[in-house]
């Protein structure tokens, strides 16, 4: 067991002894309290738990979570294996330096940016993904995430799984999408709404369509803007799908985002932002001219300057492999067994394939991602992004179960949109 589970399950029995304890017990036992969300704050380097995560595991509660980095980005834990190292590949195989699928750089502005791996200092064997946070450029931003595919398990999952998959939403192969969670904030009120999974798998067929609705309306209004904006995003992903036969992504999500303050609050919130990303950017996050680099095991980003780079990329990654393998069976519970990891399900199975020109690149994708449409810059600029991929897996077949998702999606969001 790990300091960090230590932790969690050192603050969980302490609440229950506030339950039966005198006075005196329950003011010893909120120092007690404080003191172990102290260590355990110290423990995370200053990070905290994500404050605005509306679905998934969540720190403190689930043995992984989601914490929130003090330069501002999102750290998401490693589930057990075979989940979390497949997760990991997927995210190093999309943004490997050497990439030159077109493909692969293409689905990059779908997904939140990857700046490599963190772990804290006194747990070498706590492994976290480094994402960009893209809510950090909203003020108050209204966030729901969908899960999206006809089948929320993979096609390795054991029929228990499978089952247990299928009873909490019947209805998912029908209708290609669950919402999962939303956060919405309310005008007139200046707070949040907060729906969770429940929410999402009591929507049926004929209900589905006013429980999407219930993200866009602020209390005062439905926000069509928002819809419009989020309806381009979603095409665009779904043309991706469209032209790619890989990859298949099962149990994965999109994460929307919106800005539910004033327009104006807004505009000032995103000059800020401007002007502290030009003066500093967050530590672990890339600027022009700067590379991949490793210390003490925590894959980080540094300058040129330094004149050191990441070296050998294989080697280092199953490096991680095995780092956090050895981590999982002495501090997680694995509910997978291992011999589920079968070579029919081996991910080397991924290959980065050469454009016949051999003239794609990173830089001429990022400058192609600015010429964004007029509505998209905005103040009431929308993000929509795809999200968790600990079940995806190579394909030489079109991911008709996603498409069907996303084209169910979009013809809901369209009919909201013409009311």
């Amino acid at each position: 067991m790990t300091t960090q589970h230590q932790i969690v399950d050192s603050s969980l029995t302490l609440g229950q002894n506030q339950i039966i304890s005198c006075d005196s017990d329950r003011s010893a036992s909120e120092k007690e309290k404080r003191k172990t969300q102290d260590g355990s704050q110290k423990h995370l380097n200053g990070c905290v738990p994500l404050s605005h995560q509306v679905a998934g595991h969540k720190y403190g509660v689930d043995k992984v979570g989601i914490l929130q980095h003090p330069d501002g980005t999102v750290l998401k834990q490693l589930q057990p294996p075979p989940r979390g190292p497949r997760e990991l590949k997927f995210y190093s195989m999309v943004y490997d330096e050497h990439c030159c699928d077109p493909v692969l750089l293409d689905l990059q502005m779908h997904l939140p940016k990857y700046y490599g791996t963190w772990t804290p200092a006194d747990a070498p064997n706590d492994l976290y993904l480094k994402l960009d946070d893209v809510t950090r450029k909203f003020n108050k931003p209204c966030i729901m995430d969908v899960k999206i595919g006809q089948k929320s398990y993979d096609p390795y999952a054991l029929k228990e799984k499978k089952d247990q998959q299928i009873r909490k939403y019947p209805l998912m192969e029908e209708i290609g999408f669950l919402v999962l969670g939303m956060r919405i904030y309310q005008v007139n009120t200046d707070s949040y709404e907060t729906h969770d999974q429940h929410y999402g798998r009591g929507l049926i067929k004929e209900t589905i369509k006013d429980g999407l609705t219930k993200f866009f309306f602020n209390g005062n209004s439905v926000r069509k803007d928002a819809i419009a904006a989020s309806i381009q995003k979603v095409q665009k992903i779904l043309q991706w799908f469209q032209s790619q036969s890989q990859l298949h992504f099962y149990a994965s999500s999109l994460l929307f985002v919106y800005e539910g303050s004033s327009q104006q609050t807004a505009q000032m919130k995103r000059k800020a932002g401007s002007l502290a990303d030009v003066s500093t950017a967050p530590k672990g996050c890339p600027t022009d001219g700067e590379v991949l680099e490793y210390n003490n095991n925590v894959c980080v980003i540094g300058s040129m300057e330094n004149g050191r780079t990441m070296a050998s990329f294989g080697q280092s990654l199953s490096n991680m492999y095995a780092l956090h393998k050895k981590g999982c069976s002495q501090g997680h519970r694995n509910d997978v067994p291992l011999q589920i990891e079968t070579r029919e399900q081996d991910n080397s199975l991924w290959k980065c394939t050469t454009p016949p020109n051999g003239n794609v690149n990173k830089p001429q994708l990022e400058k192609e991602s600015h010429h964004m449409p007029a509505v998209m810059q905005k103040p009431n600029e929308v993000e929509v992004r795809m999200i968790d991929f600990a079940h995806v897996f190579p394909s030489n077949t079109k991911d008709e179960g996603y498409v069907y998702g996303l084209k169910n999606l979009l013809t809901v969001l369209q009919q909201i949109l013409n009311n």
